[in-house]
């Protein structure tokens, strides 16, 4: 008959010798490691944002629709508003839909602010193919 402990010293499980193989050392933990990563993670996401919107956001080149009037079966005039760096052009893109959402015609304008200015207001009609529901600017960019 072997004998038992009743009480264990540690607080690790006793296993016999040889039956389950060699025990692992737990794995080291390296904090500093991981918040380095981290902070170099979020820093070259950083970078990418901004580089991102430096070459495609373009703050200083804003339009609002104002208005959309005189829809008929083949157009739309469209009022808008463009916010450009005074005396600066743009060149906006206008679209006119359907009520379903189809394209009906997308048109290029350029408009240029008064010197000195920093907003212009433009009136452009729209040729579209069908009757169209709204008319809207899609975006403006730098011109030339």
């Amino acid at each position: 008959m072997t004998e038992t402990h009743a009480t264990i010293t540690s607080g690790a499980p006793v296993f016999p010798p040889g039956r389950y193989g060699r025990r692992r050392e737990p794995a080291r933990r390296r904090p500093a490691l991981v918040a380095l990563l981290a902070v170099a993670l979020v820093a070259a996401l950083g970078v990418a944002a901004f580089s991102e919107y430096n070459k495609y956001g373009d703050p200083d080149y804003d339009a609002q629709v104002i208005t959309y009037t005189d829809i008929t079966d083949s157009q739309v005039v469209v009022d808008f508003r463009v916010t450009v760096p005074a005396g600066g052009s743009a060149i906006c893109a206008l679209r006119a839909r359907s009520h379903d959402g189809a394209e009906l015609a997308r048109e290029e304008v350029t408009v240029t602010a008064p010197a000195g200015e920093s907003q212009v207001t433009a009136r452009h009609r729209l040729t579209t193919s069908a009757r169209p529901f709204i008319g809207e600017v899609v975006r403006c960019r730098p011109a030339g």
